[in-house]
């Protein structure tokens, strides 16, 4: 008799309109034109700027007689930078903007097109910073062109803004208001990306994939793009570190990043997000390093965790799941693959050159305030409830 697969309920956010694929940076103008001819572009500094894409965009901007004005991030985005970009454009009455850049270009840019009309200061929103009001919008229409494979900003409700220091935050501006009309996502752009970058993001966009499959929240179609994700990881985060010119290393890495910003839009992260967040505030620390840094040690922690407390838990087995698709085999008994799993993620830190939390400041006597900080909504999702204990010895595996 045939087995009939059990499937829960489950809920899908909206999710933006999707063109992937090498070429689909030469649909942007025509997209855009779609929305009016007024455009604010939001990008990074200089290395989108400084490349020949730019120059293309500009020549398709000037086909669709689209009038365009550029704003620019520097680093992670502060609720200062969105505030005062919103002042600054509010009365020229953008008709839609581009987002073009990293996850911190594009958290931007999606904080901005949903303030241009509000007119309000982005502090209002933040989650766990200020009154906390209920956005109501509208938004101007926002695009996105990623271009590193990591965050997958272009497919999620939230953009991430923080405040440096060791009183500072990190926090979300986050509603279905904000996502993407489209995400524009074209692997090509991920080739000028040095190889510290592609490190750091490509362990993010590892470290979603895998605590979006094991969260609490996580349902069947959700795992589904996990492991074709993880399995996309497998197969192209080293390649591309050691050759970011590989054309299918960049279409796999790209393709990953953006299923693990579609999953964690709909199940929540884990533990490592739970300790980003208070890290990256208070410490020069990149969103992606502490990905990297603390993923292996948080995965063992939880299974160590679950095995000790939750036997029965089935992320367990979800883990099991994952170690068989990163070693590329069937393992009969559980643990071993769960060993696997932690021993290759490892290897994976030291072989990217994945630095410490000492080499950014952190120290033993800060571990208890990094921990007090860290019990977000991400933390939240984690398939076990961890101990301060238990949190601190983490940090203090990667000091």
């Amino acid at each position: 008799m045939q087995q009939i697969m059990n499937l829960q309920n489950f809920s899908i956010a909206r999710l933006p309109r999707i063109e992937f694929g090498h070429g689909a940076f030469a649909k942007i103008a025509d997209i855009c034109s779609q929305y009016g001819n007024r455009l604010l572009l939001v990008t990074g500094k200089q290395s989108f700027t400084s490349s020949v894409f730019f120059q293309q965009l500009l020549e398709d901007f000037k086909s669709k007689n689209i009038q365009w004005v550029q704003c620019t991030v520097d680093g992670e985005p502060s609720p200062q930078l969105v505030d005062d970009a919103v002042k600054q454009f509010a009365d020229d009455n953008f008709d839609v903007v581009l987002g073009i850049g990293g996850g911190s270009a594009l958290d931007a840019a999606k904080a901005i097109a949903g303030l241009l009309k509000v007119k309000c200061s982005v502090m209002d929103y933040l989650e766990g910073v200020g009154p906390e009001l209920k956005y109501a919008g509208p938004a101007v229409p926002f695009i996105a062109v990623p271009t590193t494979a990591g965050t997958g900003s272009e497919a999620t409700k939230n953009a991430v803004l923080s405040v440096q220091g060791l009183d500072g935050f990190k926090k979300s501006f986050r509603d279905d208001k904000l996502v993407a009309e489209y995400a524009i996502v074209d692997p090509a752009l991920l080739a000028s990306c040095p190889k510290s970058v592609i490190a750091a993001n490509g362990m993010d966009a590892l470290t979603q994939l895998m605590e979006s499959f094991v969260s609490t929240n996580s349902n069947i179609m959700t795992d589904t793009l996990a492991l074709s994700g993880w399995r996309a990881i497998r197969d192209s985060l080293l390649p591309m570190y050691n050759n970011s010119a590989d054309k299918n290393a960049q279409e796999q890495m790209a393709y990953a990043s953006m299923l693990s910003g579609i999953c964690l839009a709909q199940t929540g992260l884990g533990s490592v997000h739970g300790l980003a967040s208070p890290l990256g505030a208070f410490y020069p620390i990149s969103h992606g390093v502490v990905c990297g840094t603390l993923v292996a040690e948080a995965t063992d922690l939880n299974i160590q965790a679950m095995l000790a407390r939750e036997p029965e838990n089935p992320a367990l087995e979800k883990y099991a799941r994952l170690g068989d698709v990163l070693a590329n085999r069937h393992h009969k008994n559980r643990q071993d693959a769960r060993d696997d799993l932690t021993a290759i993620l490892q290897v994976w830190t030291d072989k990217l050159g994945l630095q410490k939390l000492s080499e950014y400041g952190l120290t033993e006597d800060g571990l208890d305030h990094v921990v007090a900080n860290s019990r977000g909504s991400s933390m939240k999702t984690n398939p076990v409830v961890l101990t301060d204990d238990e949190i601190q010895s983490l940090l203090r595996a990667r000091l």
